[in-house]
């Protein structure tokens, strides 16, 4: 791809997509047909430059109405946005869920990360591929982990067509209150193969059989409906529940019922309060992030709302993609409204009057809840100029990933956002004081955000009293893996691993519980008596990480595991520094060697592993190179897995 724009022309299809986000061209330099007046003056400059980070809803635009994005819709796109063709192509091929190539029209992503694995997803695939292929209008790929752990094995349909109507106005988002359960914006309103018009659909289909696959892919629009969120969660209904006690009780997609199980009863609180008072309420609860990183909320958005500088912007974090997470998913399908509120406070605190959700491109139904419960706040005067007549005014915008794991990096996330590629900042500048657009940024992701809900209605010191002095509240924590009944537990801080495996039914001949995800620890089975805490797993010499539990039993190759733990870091890596881009391959390649090898003939890659992974962990510029080596670390360390 040239800096220049090249010969390549859109067809009518790939104008309109890029048309519908944008509108239509004003002059001959954005692509419209040239008249008199573009001879004397060109149109655009610092007000279509202004637009770039319209380039990554751009690229959705594109992909959702064709299914890939060729050199003619690039450009046109480019154009429409002054930005340099190099450039746009640089951030169409960062994301895995982009092709640039041309592909079939329907994708099946079937997910063969740890949980998946263990569940039998090479088994599936290698069903749906013996079946399904180009010749079938389908690219089958091989997908990173879809947060859907507690019904693995999984798989994800998407279909290129054209758009249906708003999501919100879907029937289908009635699911969880006796109507037909919703999957994305379009399903169900196509005519498909029965019809002249082909709609852009979406199909989770999990746990995933190679018939239920298949039909997903071929037919998403006849896909049997997703099972309600209440599933994800098996301590539905138990009233002491703080975080997750609307979900399976509470319709979704009802502002009423939201509100008739007090809903906005915080904000109220908030307003009353007053930005000082609402931070200085989050801070003497204890809150920290629930990410992984543990940061105190309060001092994040004090430090943001003493900035001088304007605007301020709030970024909610909803690309959860780590390995074995899925707790942010089931908050936003089954209680959206509470995310919505939750960033209004958050907002009001730190004086922001706009708020940006990054939400995983792998989410299709948490889109059509979350676009849902946006209207209808919006409706309703819970969003906008005027926030519940108080004066205050604040909108929250929906932005897509596109299959990135490190956009669930802070600065990387703002940079995707932006229009550039997903690859994280060096720091300082800090965000709260140089973040999304330059400006004063407080980014939380959806757990710790949905805290301050508690926390404002029962107060700091009554939330402060649950769970730890050093680790308040209550938890959310995501079980899967060799467990009768996985799903989100929500328990207090403190709990050990024992009792949530317990809760879940952990399985016989449990081999070592992975704390964390792939960027954490494994533990083994005589250490259940681990607290829950942050202190306690690092004191154990751990991670409690964004709170993944993955349990394992005999059964599972630990050697393989550790193996797609390495591959997924080695396809995540965004390449920006050489310790992570070298270092991860390495990692991989060493562990390539000694799968089948132990003792004496595994030991010079052992300690190859050993010095790659300090040098990954000391001087990568984020989180993902500092991390990579970790399980394989512990597993090399804790279960002796290559003695």
């Amino acid at each position: 791809m040239d800096l220049r724009f090249g010969d390549g022309k859109p067809t009518d299809e790939e104008r309109a997509a890029v048309d519908a986000l944008l509108g239509p061209p004003e002059s001959s330099w954005e692509g419209a047909d040239r008249s008199d007046a573009d001879l004397r003056w060109a149109r655009g400059g610092r007000e279509a430059r202004d637009r770039r980070d319209l380039l990554l809803p751009g690229l959705h635009a594109l992909n959702d109405r064709i299914g890939w994005i060729s050199e003619g819709a690039l450009d046109y796109l480019c154009r429409r946005l002054t930005v340099p063709p190099a450039e746009a192509y640089g951030v169409a091929t960062f994301y895995a869920m982009f092709s640039v190539r041309p592909r079939p029209a329907t994708v099946l992503h079937v997910c063969t990360d740890l949980a998946c694995a263990t569940a039998g997803a090479s088994e599936l695939c290698a069903a749906v591929e013996a079946r399904l292929g180009p010749e079938n209008g389908v690219k089958v790929e091989r997908s990173p982990c879809l947060g859907l752990c507690e019904r693995a094995p999984a798989a994800l349909a998407i279909r290129a067509g054209t758009p249906a109507r708003p999501a919100f106005e879907d029937e289908a988002v009635q699911a969880d209150s006796g109507g037909p359960g919703a999957a994305a914006p379009g399903v169900g309103n196509g005519k498909g193969r029965r019809g002249r018009e082909t709609r852009y659909a979406t199909a989770v289909t999990a746990p995933a059989t190679p018939e239920a696959a298949i039909t997903a892919a071929t037919t998403p629009e006849d896909a049997p409906p997703e099972p309600a969120p209440a599933l994800a969660v098996p301590q539905t209904g138990d009233p002491t529940l703080t975080l997750l006690k609307r979900i399976g009780t509470t319709d979704p997609a009802s502002l009423d019922a939201y509100r008739a199980a007090g809903g906005y009863t915080a904000l109220r609180r908030a307003f009353a309060l007053g930005p000082a008072g609402v931070i200085r309420e989050v801070t003497d609860a204890g809150l920290v992030g629930r990410g992984g990183a543990a940061f105190p909320t309060g001092r994040k958005w004090q430090a943001t709302a003493a900035q001088p500088d304007h605007p301020h912007y709030l970024v909610c974090n909803a690309d959860e993609s780590e390995p074995g997470t899925f707790k942010d998913r089931v908050l936003m399908e089954g209680d959206p409204y509470a995310l919505v509120e939750a960033m209004t406070i958050a907002a009001y605190a730190t004086g922001a009057h706009r708020g940006y959700l990054y939400l995983r491109g792998e989410y299709p139904r948490a889109l059509a809840r979350l676009t849902h419960a946006l209207a209808q706040a919006r409706a309703r005067g819970l969003l906008g100029d005027d926030v519940l007549g108080q004066g205050y005014a604040f909108d929250i915008e929906i932005r897509r990933g596109a299959g990135a794991y490190i956009c669930g990096e802070e600065t990387a996330l703002f940079n995707s956002i932006e229009g550039y590629r997903g690859e994280p900042r060096s720091k300082p500048p800090f965000p709260v004081e140089k973040g999304l657009f330059g400006k004063p940024t407080v980014e939380n992701n959806v757990e710790t955000l949905v805290n301050v809900l508690p926390i404002l209605t029962m107060g700091a010191q009554a939330y402060a009293a649950i769970g730890t002095p050093a680790s308040t509240g209550p938890k959310l924590f995501c079980v899967s893996g060799s467990v009768r009944r996985p799903g989100v537990y929500e328990l207090p801080f403190g709990a050990t691993l024992g009792e949530l495996l317990t809760l879940a039914g952990v399985r016989d001949n449990l081999r070592a519980v992975l704390l964390g995800g792939a960027a954490g620890g494994f533990v083994r089975p005589d250490e259940l008596d681990i607290p829950l805490t942050f202190e306690g797993t690092r004191e154990a010499g751990t991670t409690l990480g964004s709170g993944v539990v993955m349990a394992f039993d005999d059964t599972v190759p630990l050697p393989r595991l550790l193996l797609r733990i390495a591959e997924f870091f080695r396809d995540e890596s965004c390449g920006q520094c050489v310790p992570c881009r070298v270092g991860t391959v390495r990692q991989e390649e060493a562990l390539h060697r000694i799968a089948d090898r132990t003792g004496a003939a595994a030991a010079g890659d052992v300690a190859l592993l050993r010095e790659v992974g300090r040098a990954m962990r000391d001087s990568s510029i984020c989180g993902l190179g500092q991390t990579a080596w970790n399980a394989v670390e512990s597993a090399i360390d804790r279960l002796g897995a290559y003695e």
